[in-house]
């Protein structure tokens, strides 16, 4: 393997979770306008896409293999959570 099919392994194994904290964090800072407010979207989204990654890199190495469902309700979980708690800790 070289070089450039390892960047894109690891790229293709951290889109879902890049994309997954995006996507929550807009609506959170969306729903959540008030609460949000001296929050930046950048600071959620970093705090949600980690959150995802461990759970994400947990997940292959318990499981042995990426794309299981038990993996992705972990990463849903594990988003919701990083986020209710930049919620709450404002």
């Amino acid at each position: 393997m070289t070089s450039l099919d390892a960047a894109f392994h690891f790229l293709n194994f951290s889109t879902p979770a890049l994309a997954m904290a995006a996507i929550t964090s807009a609506a959170a800072k969306v729903l959540w306008r008030r609460e949000l407010r001296s929050v930046r979207w950048i600071a959620l989204s970093s705090v949600s896409a980690f959150a995802i990654l461990v759970v994400e890199l947990a997940g292959l190495v318990l499981t042995g293999r990426d794309a299981k469902m038990e993996v992705y309700v972990a990463m849903a979980v594990a988003c919701a959570t990083s986020l209710w708690w930049m919620v709450r800790r404002r």
